[in-house]
């Protein structure tokens, strides 16, 4: 079976690549972007100083700055209000994964028409939109390198996973010094994230080898620093590295596949608002331990790739020391689980069953080891919450 590997068309990845967003847009021929963000990044210096470089540039920028940590339909229709208020050609993504989303998917529309629910897995929207350039300011979601967007529907609460060549950017510049004011938590749990996906991405049915070298040399990056970069946020040398792994995370992710974290993630993310990044983070231990009995060897390289295991252990002893490491990695980054983040538990319990359904008819259970009931699924809902 042959392999699908989709990429933007242009990367420009090290410090400074965000300074360079005029040149590639005039590259690409595009002279109106409409620039979206969230309200927080709208105020940082370095946002001023892009919207600066691209009025000097010339260029016509316009600035959508109302998104939220969990993208919904709502935000996405009034992206769409600007987009055609203004008469944009492209669409800038500066910020996180929500950010970049939301702009993914008003470019869809924008070019295509229609709800976003016209486009929910497992419809495929190859045909090109409307470009979009991205420029994460965060290290985890890897949105800027894949072929997807998450959307709540605000009518159904339904975290809706949009897929096709059509939300690929058409380029990013991954820019580590973005990055090195974010806090603590936001750093762990975008980090945690990313390593979620480079883990489900070498594990998943759907891997080959371009994915695999990138999943591999995105958690040794990932495992290697996230410590450092946590209790050091200006660690230039981690901060790179865990950008460049949350990049790789997001090529190999979107070129293989997902599992059962990010499977389970969404409905977490519909019903309780929580970022992509926690509801990965807090999910990733207790998942890779039911998942790892079907593939115990996957998962076993993922243990040494990561240095958690020797090279000649045993697979047996790599996959025990996957779990307890990725229990201890999220101990020391605090981690927060449901409950940390306010949700009642009784809120939880009483969802669980639908959660739990939602979970298994996304696309990404299919491609996870195991191919788990919706009885066990509540379960790992429940161990989860505590």
């Amino acid at each position: 079976m042959t392999a699908s590997i989709a990429l933007p068309r242009l990367m420009r990845v090290g410090a400074g690549a965000s300074a360079e967003l005029a040149e590639v847009l005039e590259s690409l021929a595009l002279a109106r972007p409409l620039i979206v963000t969230d309200p927080f990044v709208r105020e940082q210096p370095f946002f001023q100083r892009i919207l600066a470089h691209l009025n000097r540039a010339g260029l016509s920028p316009g600035v959508f700055a109302r998104t939220t940590p969990a993208p919904t339909t709502e935000v996405v229709d009034q992206g769409l209000h600007a987009l055609r208020d203004g008469d944009f050609d492209s669409l800038v993504a500066v910020g996180g994964g929500s950010p970049i989303d939301t702009a993914k998917a008003v470019a869809l529309l924008g070019a295509h028409g229609g709800r976003m629910s016209d486009y929910k897995a497992p419809t495929v929207t190859d045909a090109p939109a409307l470009p979009v350039v991205a420029v994460p300011t965060t290290a985890g979601s890897g949105s800027e390198s894949t072929r997807y967007s998450f959307i709540t529907d605000v009518e159904t609460d339904d975290r809706m996973l949009c897929a096709g060549l059509a939300v690929l950017p058409r380029a990013a510049l991954v820019d580590f010094e973005l990055t090195l004011h974010m806090p603590p938590r936001l750093t762990a749990d975008t980090g945690m994230a990313a390593l979620a996906h480079a883990i489900e991405a070498y594990v998943s049915s759907r891997a080959n080898p371009i994915s695999d070298g990138l999943a591999r040399e995105a958690m040794r990056a990932l495992f290697t620093h996230l410590r450092s970069v946590y209790a050091d946020p200006g660690d230039r040398v981690a901060r790179e590295a865990v950008m460049t792994g949350a990049t790789q995370a997001g090529m190999a992710l979107s070129n293989a596949g997902s599992g059962l974290v990010h499977a389970m993630s969404r409905p977490i993310g519909a019903h309780f608002a929580m970022a992509h990044g926690p509801s990965n983070a807090m999910l990733l231990p207790t998942v890779t331990e039911f998942s790892l009995p079907t593939a115990p060897e996957r998962y076993a390289e993922c243990a040494r790739a990561m240095g958690m295991a020797a090279p000649g252990s045993t697979d047996g002893e790599a996959t025990g020391a996957l779990v307890w490491e990725l229990r201890l990695l999220n101990e020391e980054l605090q981690v927060p689980g449901p409950r940390a983040h306010g949700i009642d538990a009784e809120r939880w319990w009483e969802l669980a069953p639908l959660m739990a359904e939602q979970a298994l008819a996304s696309d990404s259970s299919a491609d996870d080891p195991r191919a788990p009931t919706v009885a066990e699924v509540v379960e790992l809902y429940h161990l989860v919450y505590g």
